[in-house]
C-alpha cells in the first residue's frame, strides 16, 4: 500500500470517528435527559460502547496518520 492510499484510508478512518463522536455523545444525552423511562437501559450501553469505539477509532486513525509521515 502506498503512502497516499495509507494517508486516504486514515482520513476515512478519522471521519468515521467524527460520526461515531457525534452519535455517542447524542445517544448519552439522550439516556440522561430521560432517566424516568425503560429506554434508558438500552441506549446508555449503547451511547457507553459508542464512546470506547470512538476513542479506539480515533487513535487508530491518529496513529495511521503518524505512522505515514513519520516512518522510514
Amino acid at each position: 500500500m502506498t503512502k497516499k492510499q495509507t494517508l486516504i484510508q486514515a482520513i476515512k478512518i478519522l471521519g468515521f470517528g467524527i460520526v461515531l463522536l457525534v452519535v455517542s455523545t447524542y445517544l448519552l444525552n439522550f439516556a440522561f435527559l430521560n432517566k424516568n423511562v425503560i429506554p434508558l437501559y438500552v441506549v446508555l450501553p449503547l451511547g457507553i460502547i459508542g464512546v470506547a469505539a470512538t476513542i479506539f477509532t480515533l487513535f487508530r486513525g491518529i496513529r495511521k496518520i503518524v505512522s505515514v509521515f513519520f516512518d522510514h
